[in-house]
């Protein structure tokens, strides 16, 4: 069999990709959720206090990009299912916003804070910067 022939089981459609990355944006969001509301305000509660105010910020910025990205995926749904035009998703309006803050430096350092929150601040930039990548794209499409 020659290696060069792809067979259509193998190619991945837009459509597929975006929802199985808005699937992993909208699992990490739950995550996160159920991390701040069950365990986060004892965590910071158990924090010194310049520590715990990195802590508020850090969960600030993890609340940003999760925010953004699920808005960012939820418009490439919108066109995908054709509820917006393609030509309107080229509009500045539908890019990926906070990507300062979202992709900012902490100012603490991470073994200070709560292992789980480092952990879904990691997962939540990963995700975040692909994202990003994808605006681009996007973006680079309607020159």
């Amino acid at each position: 069999m020659d290696r060069s022939d792809k067979s259509s089981n193998s190619v991945v459609s837009p459509a597929a990709f975006f929802s199985r990355t808005f699937d992993e944006a909208l699992a990490l969001t739950r995550e996160a959720r159920d991390y701040l509301r069950d365990y986060g305000e004892e965590e910071s509660g158990e924090l010194a206090i310049e520590v715990a105010r990195h802590y508020s910020v850090e969960t600030m910025r993890l609340t940003s990009r999760l925010t953004n990205m699920v808005t960012w995926l939820l418009v490439q749904r919108a066109v995908h299912q054709g509820e917006m035009s393609r030509d309107e998703l080229h509009e500045d309006t539908w890019r990926l916003g906070g990507k300062e803050i979202c992709l900012g430096e902490g100012k603490v350092e991470a073994e200070l804070l709560p292992p789980y929150l480092c952990d879904l601040l990691r997962r939540s930039e990963r995700l975040y910067s692909r994202i990003a990548r994808l605006d681009q794209m996007v973006a680079n499409e309607a020159v």
